[in-house]
């Protein structure tokens, strides 16, 4: 069979390092209701605040860890297309981008004018976020409902506690572990509390240290922060790490509003100051390097961390394309459901 597409989509990148590409790429992106949540002349008034100065800083941080293929991100997507083509016998393997290039638009178009019938849309994000999951597959029903696409769609679910994924993880990670190391800093994207309390009418969300853990699967299937933890949990489980050799935080705010805690870079003071100088710092939240990673991380991260007392810190890469995260992505998207 030759007519079931798998649709890879990730967040996306500047088309280049030019402060032009770079406003670009963040007008598109923050003026997405799913990202900055504000009514839209408030959503309007604050990105053109932001593009005021942000393009430009942005833009020297992506030439600071741009590849001569292109951005990190896209071009470990495109790697990763390439091995999952490899693997996936029902049909094509397509690459998209949220914001950027190339569009899910665009994609889709394509593949129904070449008589593909089914798609399974495989959004590239662990743990669910109205910011990154929502996002995608309501872009996808945009693009079929407006272009009158005839395509059956099914959704690739985040996977932040399913066994292939975790397992993968750990062999990613396994030849840096058992380097030696003194801490293990597990570093996810954060996102604004606002956003969990918007998803959870039951008002259980960040009431209490322990809300996470004892979150009903009601609250859990739309929680990140939670699944971030449960991530955590297994991965350092099936490590067989004690509570005192890792740690989670959340990285990458943006803006004046509260975000949930506690924020990498205060993880990073904190472990230097209790005398941790052999640091190692995973991001499983990102399955493909990025400005995030590579640059908010291994460059400013290792910076603060060095500066406060550390000695080394290292960056764990991402899945990226590991053949242990090729077989899991081609296991979890062959069983994921079809939409009603």
């Amino acid at each position: 069979m030759t007519d079931h597409a798998l649709l890879l989509v990730n967040l996306g990148s500047p088309a280049s390092t030019d402060v032009a590409d770079v406003r670009r790429y963040l007008n598109q992106f923050l003026m997405d209701p799913y990202v900055v949540d504000l009514p839209w002349p408030l959503r309007r008034l604050l990105v053109s605040l932001i593009l005021i100065k942000r393009p430009a800083q942005s833009a020297h941080a992506y030439a600071s860890i741009w590849w001569q293929e292109g951005s990190p991100l896209v071009v470990l997507s495109q790697r990763l297309q390439q091995a999952m083509q490899r693997q996936w016998t029902q049909g094509p393997v397509e690459l998209a981008m949220r914001y950027g290039e190339p569009s899910l638009e665009t994609v889709l178009t394509r593949l129904a004018a070449q008589g593909v019938k089914r798609v399974t849309l495989a959004p590239l994000y662990p743990q669910f976020a109205d910011s990154t999951t929502t996002t995608v597959i309501e872009e996808a029903r945009r693009v079929l409902r407006e272009r009158r696409l005839d395509l059956q769609m099914a959704i690739l679910p985040p996977f932040y506690d399913q066994p292939e994924y975790l397992d993968a993880l750990v062999d990613s990670a396994k030849p840096y572990l058992e380097q030696g190391f003194d801490h293990l800093l597990l570093s996810f994207h954060g996102l604004p509390e606002r956003h969990l309390h918007k998803l959870d009418p039951s008002g259980h969300c960040l009431k209490g240290a322990d809300c996470c853990r004892t979150a009903p699967p009601a609250v859990l299937a739309t929680c990140y922060r939670a699944q971030c933890l449960r991530s955590a949990e297994a991965f350092a489980a099936r490590l067989g790490l004690r509570p005192d050799q890792w740690s989670v935080s959340f990285q990458s705010r943006l803006g004046r509003a509260k975000w949930i805690e506690p924020y990498t870079e205060a993880r990073l003071e904190a472990l230097a100051g209790q005398g941790v100088k052999k640091l190692l710092v995973m991001c499983p939240a990102f399955v493909a390097d990025c400005i995030e990673t590579l640059e908010e991380i291994g460059d400013r991260g290792r910076e603060q961390f060095q500066a406060a007392g550390g000695e080394t810190l290292q960056l764990v890469p991402c899945l990226n394309d590991h053949p242990s995260w090729v077989a899991a992505l081609k296991t979890l998207c062959e069983r994921a459901p079809v939409p009603l």
